[in-house]
């Protein structure tokens, strides 16, 4: 049960650092603990209605990217979106720093997100990359990578807002590991109500004969089966 007395920086300061390290290193995604109350989950997905708290809707029928619709935030983020990010940043960054040098890439993330976002905004990449999802039955995301620019931070989080089970079925989260002279890899989570998965952007380190190498992954969602499913996802670079 998650606390409702409990900031969400505070649930966020509570998962087990290691144990998260490594669930990304074996798999390239993990499942946080509860980030989000029930309640608290329900007033960020309400607020896909309020047309002005974003900056643009995207239809992924339209764009062949899947069917169904998300929406960038706009800046000022709600409160609760902005605490999430903010407090996530510096939990995955040892991760980050990690698999960079497993696979010999710079690391030129800083130690806190504003400083980061600074570093994306100089280099020309300054819009919103905050995303409310909303699926209805029959809709599904392609597989893709949220990339936006040259500037790109290798670890987002998806939460989900809505109880799967109850509120909708279908909809899983897919992630798609191109592994090294090997078939694909995929992987399927189902997100609790609440909870975070933490996975790759772009690609992640996996073990070779010659050290380590660099294996593309993708991710998306199933189709809807019924219901409403709504989720908010955390990208930690701006886009161009």
């Amino acid at each position: 049960m998650v606390s409702t007395q409990a900031r969400p920086r505070e649930r966020v300061a509570a998962a087990d650092g290691a144990a998260l390290a490594e669930e990304m290193n074996a798999h390239g995604c993990a499942l946080t603990g509860p980030l989000l109350t029930a309640k608290e989950c329900r007033s960020i997905s309400a607020l896909y209605d309020e047309a002005a708290l974003f900056r643009s809707t995207i239809d992924m029928e339209r764009l062949r990217f899947g069917r169904g619709q998300y929406r960038y935030f706009d800046r000022p983020f709600p409160a609760l979106v902005e605490e999430l990010r903010q407090a996530l940043y510096p939990r995955l960054l040892p991760i980050a720093r990690d698999w960079a040098a497993k696979l010999g890439k710079p690391a030129p993330w800083p130690d806190t997100l504003n400083e980061w976002l600074e570093m994306c905004h100089q280099a020309g990449q300054t819009k919103s990359t905050q995303i409310l999802l909303r699926y209805r039955e029959g809709d599904w995301n392609a597989l893709h990578r949220d990339l936006y620019g040259d500037l790109v931070f290798p670890l987002q989080v998806v939460v989900g807002l809505d109880e799967p089970g109850a509120d909708y079925s279908g909809g899983e989260f897919l992630l798609v590991e191109q592994r090294p002279r090997a078939q694909s890899r995929g992987t399927v989570t189902l997100l609790p109500q609440g909870h975070g998965l933490i996975f790759t952007t772009r690609d992640r380190p996996v073990a070779s004969a010659r050290g380590w190498s660099a294996a593309p992954v993708r991710h998306g969602v199933s189709t809807v089966r019924a219901g409403l499913r709504h989720t908010l996802g955390l990208v930690f670079h701006d886009a161009a």
